[in-house]
């Protein structure tokens, strides 16, 4: 039975809360017993990988969807604004039709108001007061401001020469999604329900975009991937875990976020310590007593008889205690924490006196591929060496990884690479293997896929139950992490990586960079990622569209 998806409050109390809320699509459970609340004021970031449910989550909140039992409060009398992932209307409308569906509760207001203002003369006391309730409801929404508004994000967003006129088709999927942003943030409703607003936003624009919701003094709550973004905006967390398909909160932003992370893999460190030792102490204790047992026939202290057998028996008493509660504590481990990642290298042993230590690792000359890509000269990759990628649409960056990687063979010129190489491509394969998770990560390895079970369980990655579906069943982020699975479990001397962050949760992000960190062999990387671009050492290779390089 459904039970009542949105909660009428009184119009003056603003609230969002949600308890107990469920939501499936058919056999898949997205959000289960899901329940948080997030206070007036408050700018919450909703994090988690790819396919953990976190549109569906802002959906919900929009009431543009209804759970499937629980409860949703959502009550702001300065409205809600929600900017969906695409813009919901046909290509022959025109940028002013976007503009008008975004203020339509403003020009509701404004015509009413006209209305109201015909029959001034004549209006009763009634009349009078409603008609100054609605101007002061008006003023408060900064209606009179509203297509200022307009212009000033259209700016702010990078669409400043736009015309009004323009039909939305004519508009790439970029500057569409950047006017549905722009007229989102014009309406000025007092609840912001954004999912990933700051993709498609050059640094200009997501600079604008920090400092206008920084400024809000109302609520908002952001569907986002991006560090730099959580940083500056974000005063609460709400974590949606796939796995679990639960949402846990996290004050003091991503700070919080971070060290409440860190506590818990202390205490899961602390108490699987703890119980290793008392499985040890327990084991020294059924040891000590069963040896005391086996003795006790030997020992003619005990004296004969009924003593004897007292004795004996009070010992094979304690001998059962430990023993069921060595056999207990087996049964109810406490897992270790996962292991923290660790990418391999395969340089081989030396002892530094090798004369080829120096020689570039790899090596591209005069390379060309099609219209994609043209190096006029030679570009060379060393042992240990860390190089980003960088440049606009259309540079490039794909294209050089791939031939890099030796996933494409160039038209012109030569290249010279390692023979073990980690490659990790932008995008998850087309068409994904109908093998269970387990075999596609045993696959080329030695021995059965059981074998290979634990040392993937291990990463903390996937669950056990996790290992028998089939990868084409698995969502985004899952794919991913068998990706990063594979990478980290066989050597490389040369990692080639395009857009590693993509798809996976920020936790795991993080701990895919100290990966790299701790990794001594070389990193070519290309990364949207401004976090990633940031803390990334080495040097910087900028391609640019239609220029030889």
């Amino acid at each position: 039975m459904r039970e009542r998806a949105h909660t009428a409050v009184p119009a003056a109390v603003a609230q969002l809360s949600v308890k107990d809320v469920t939501k499936s699509y058919g056999t898949r459970t997205v959000l289960d017993q899901v329940s948080f609340t997030v206070r007036p004021g408050e700018k919450a970031a909703v994090i988690g990988e790819n396919g953990s449910g976190k549109s569906t989550l802002l959906r919900l909140l929009a009431a543009a969807e209804p759970p499937d039992t629980g409860e949703i409060t959502v009550s702001f009398p300065g409205g809600t604004g929600h900017l969906a992932q695409t813009l919901d209307l046909d290509p022959g409308h025109t940028v002013q039709d976007a503009v008008d569906l975004a203020l339509a509760d403003l020009r509701d207001m404004e015509r009413r108001l006209r209305t109201a203002e015909e029959g001034l003369a004549d209006a009763s006391p009634a009349a009078l007061d409603a008609y100054g309730e609605l101007l002061t409801a008006y003023e408060e929404r900064g209606g009179y401001e509203a297509d200022a508004r307009v212009d000033a994000a259209l700016h702010g967003l990078g669409l400043a020469g736009t015309t009004r006129d323009r039909p939305l088709g004519s508009l790439s999927g970029g500057e569409q999604s950047r006017l549905a942003l722009a007229c989102v943030l014009a309406a000025a409703p007092e609840l912001l329900l954004l999912d990933e607003p700051t993709n498609h936003l050059d640094a200009p624009a997501v600079h604008w975009l920090e400092e206008h919701l920084r400024a809000h003094r109302g609520t908002v709550v952001a569907v986002t991937h991006d560090r730099g973004f959580l940083e500056r905006i974000a005063t609460t967390v709400l974590e949606v875990d796939r796995d679990t398909c639960t949402v846990h909160r996290y004050g003091d932003g991503w700070p919080g976020y971070r060290a409440a992370k860190a506590a818990a893999r202390r205490r899961a460190e602390q108490e699987h310590a703890d119980w290793l030792a008392e499985v040890g102490r327990t084991e020294e204790l059924l040891g000590a007593a069963a040896q005391r047992l086996a003795t006790t026939g030997k020992d003619p202290r005990q004296g004969f008889g009924k003593h004897r057998r007292s004795h004996e028996a009070k010992l094979g008493g304690r001998v059962r205690a430990v023993r069921e509660r060595l056999a207990d504590l087996r049964r109810n481990p406490v897992a270790a924490p996962p292991e923290l990642l660790r990418f391999t290298a395969a340089l081989p042993a030396g002892d530094g006196r090798d004369p080829d230590a120096a020689a570039p690792l790899a090596e591209l000359d005069r390379v060309a591929v099609g219209d994609r890509l043209r190096l006029d000269g030679l570009l060379t990759v060393g042992p240990g060496e860390r190089l980003l990628v960088t440049g606009g649409n259309g540079a490039g960056k794909t294209t050089l990884l791939r031939v890099l990687a030796g996933d494409l063979e160039p038209d012109a010129g030569t290249v010279r690479r390692p023979a073990r190489i980690g490659y990790l491509a932008q995008e998850l394969p087309a068409r994904s293997t109908r093998l269970p998770l387990l075999a596609a990560f045993a696959a080329g390895r030695p021995g059965l896929p059981e074998e290979h079970a634990g040392p993937l369980l291990a990463l903390g990655l996937f669950r056990e139950e996790d290992l028998h579906v089939p990868v084409a069943a698995l969502s985004a982020g899952q794919q991913r992490r068998l990706q990063i699975a594979s990478l980290v479990t066989r050597p490389a001397d040369l990692l080639v990586l395009d857009e590693p962050t993509n798809h996976i949760a920020l936790d795991l992000v993080e701990d895919l960079e100290a990966a790299l960190a701790a990794y001594p062999g070389a990193v070519v990387a290309v990364s949207h990622d401004r976090g990633f671009r940031r803390r990334f050492p080495g040097e910087r290779l900028e391609l640019r569209a239609g220029r030889r390089h």
